[in-house]
């Protein structure tokens, strides 16, 4: 579940860095701003509804996102980069610095949500293989979506942007229009893996939200190949298992203690032998 979740993370950033070009390395605010909604709209009393907190989760990262869109869409290269971590680091803050998600400590999710529609439950998110399938449901449909929407006029559109926006604009593209909704996507979907993550953990702190989260989220797309919805999924499939195995005392004894030396170590080697990343060295094998 927890690669799936990765996974649906780095497919939602896939589309910005990938596909449009746009290098945000604030993604992990709208992952934690899912997370956090979900956690917050339930109350200590009981489960709150599905159909409530789902849709409130998701909507509360785009429009966050609307927000910080609107503004850093207005730069590019580097200062979009900063100007969208400084927004994610705001967030961050308000979640750690004040009561409102329980500061430093982070507050649990004591229910699932409650799936009941008119009194009748048609399945049980508290059960670990029901919350399994759902978010692989949820991955197959993210990837189904992506895939669609890069084959459409729209995804077609990004990638003329991410190659020369200046001719795109001249051809009569409202380009700045397309990035903003590319960036609202993005983030809606990088909501519902927040989203998916509490209901799995039962509980949220203010890491979430972090420079390092967002920085791990980019290096799993770097991993897997950018450019490729599959790379995304590939990265975050290699990226955790990398990270499970340093962290292994049966692997690496005391020295898991300083697993991220060995961790990023690895990761310049991949990047040096592999400048495509992984997917690229699978098509290329597919090709031989």
């Amino acid at each position: 579940m927890k690669i799936m979740i990765l996974a649906i993370f780095a497919m939602s950033l896939e589309l910005l860095v990938g596909q449009a070009g746009l290098v945000c390395f604030g993604h992990a605010a709208f992952f934690g701003i899912g997370a956090y909604t979900v956690t917050l709209l339930t109350p200590a009393s009981g489960p709150a509804s599905l159909w409530l907190v789902a849709p409130a989760s998701l909507a509360a990262a785009a429009l966050y996102a609307l927000a910080v869109g609107a503004l850093s869409l207005r730069t590019r290269g580097v200062y979009f980069i900063m100007i969208t971590l400084a927004f994610a680091q705001m967030a961050y803050f308000v979640f750690h610095d004040t009561p409102l998600g329980g500061g430093s400590d982070g507050i649990y999710l004591d229910f699932p949500p409650d799936a009941s529609i008119g009194g009748w439950r048609p399945f049980d998110l508290g059960s670990g293989h029901t919350l399994y399938y759902a978010t692989l449901a949820s991955l197959v449909g993210v990837f189904g979506l992506l895939a669609t929407v890069l084959r459409s006029r729209f995804g077609r559109a990004l990638a003329g942007i991410r190659v020369n926006e200046q001719r795109m604009r001249a051809t009569g593209f409202p380009t700045y229009g397309y990035k903003l909704a590319a960036f609202v996507l993005s983030a809606t979907l990088a909501g519902l893996a927040g989203f998916l993550h509490a209901l799995k953990d039962g509980y949220v702190n203010p890491e979430l939200l972090s420079w390092h989260h967002s920085g791990a989220v980019l290096l799993m797309i770097i991993l897997g190949g950018l450019g490729h919805l599959r790379g995304a999924m590939l990265g975050a499939l290699a990226f955790t298992m990398l990270q499970e195995a340093f962290q292994s005392d049966a692997l690496l004894g005391d020295f898991a203690r300083h697993w991220q030396l060995p961790l990023g170590l690895t990761i310049i080697a991949f990047v040096a032998l592999l400048p495509r990343g992984l997917i690229g060295a699978t098509l290329r094998g597919a090709r031989q």
